[in-house]
């Protein structure tokens, strides 16, 4: 449909011999908040760079705007990239460029616009998420919360169609996780964009998403609005939404049986 910006279908990857996605079924629209959350090492991650074509799957497809992502050639999937952004987990600004420089710098790279007009942009995107005047600070005297932030002046540089977020609250203080996913919610209703969040906190990922999708054992294990996951009652959703130790998520990646491991069988029969 015209509004879906994203479409996953039958998606399985694996690494080597250990399948990671093992048919995946998505649907995301424009101007959405989308969550991803699993298990660690459960194909999140993996599943914004086959987004993003860094990594090719081994069957299905990710379209985004109608376009087979793993079809493009390779002047195509560069052109699909500048409509794509991505916010990794600790920012990854450039530590020798200013803030100014770090949000301007996509903009020198990818358009002909005079250095007045950089200007311009750069303080707005800058102005958005409250830092205009941290403009000539250099990114190591800057707080975490602070170079996340500038971190997402500079992913909504080209005005990007998505912007993927890798565990944008990692290690930040209640304030700065506060102000990042209010941040998220407003760009994306301000710019019409479709953001989609991997994370692992559930709380403050639903103040601000429209859809979670749950993903574990390589497929989708539940899906549905924020008001819908906190009412769940499927165990997998509800030991994840609560932090439960005990339920369908194992603590030990599959192993063979200890004593085996450590050849005791029959030491003590």
């Amino acid at each position: 449909m015209a509004h879906e910006l994203i479409e996953i279908k039958d998606l399985h990857f694996s690494y080597g011999d250990r399948a990671i996605l093992k048919g995946i079924n998505m649907t995301m629209s424009r101007g959405k908040v989308i969550a991803i959350m699993g298990g660690s090492g459960s194909g999140k991650t993996t599943l914004l760079r086959l987004i993003g074509g860094a990594v090719r799957p081994s069957s299905g497809y990710v379209k985004v705007a109608g376009k087979v992502v793993h079809d493009l050639k390779r002047d195509e999937l560069f052109q699909m990239r500048r409509k794509m952004s991505m916010l990794f987990q600790f920012g990854a600004l450039f530590t020798d460029l200013s803030v100014f420089d770090n949000v301007a710098f996509q903009m020198r790279e990818h358009t002909d616009l005079p250095e007045s007009m950089i200007r311009d942009l750069v303080l707005m995107k800058l102005e958005a998420v409250g830092l205009r005047g941290a403009q000539d600070l250099m990114p190591a005297a800057l707080s975490g919360g602070m170079a996340r932030r500038v971190a997402l002046a500079r992913s909504i540089a080209l005005d990007p169609l998505l912007i993927m977020y890798d565990e944008p609250f990692t290690g930040l203080d209640p304030i700065s996780l506060t102000v990042i996913g209010n941040l998220i919610r407003r760009l994306t209703d301000a710019l019409g964009m479709t953001s989609i969040v991997v994370t692992h906190d559930v709380q403050e990922s639903l103040k601000i998403v429209d859809h979670v999708y749950f993903v574990a054992d390589g497929v989708i294990a539940a899906y549905g609005t924020p008001d819908e996951v906190r009412g769940s009652v499927a165990p997998f959703v509800h030991q994840f939404v609560h932090g439960e130790e005990d339920g369908p998520v194992s603590f030990h990646y599959p192993a063979n049986a200890y004593a085996n491991d450590l050849k005791l069988e029959g030491r003590f029969a």
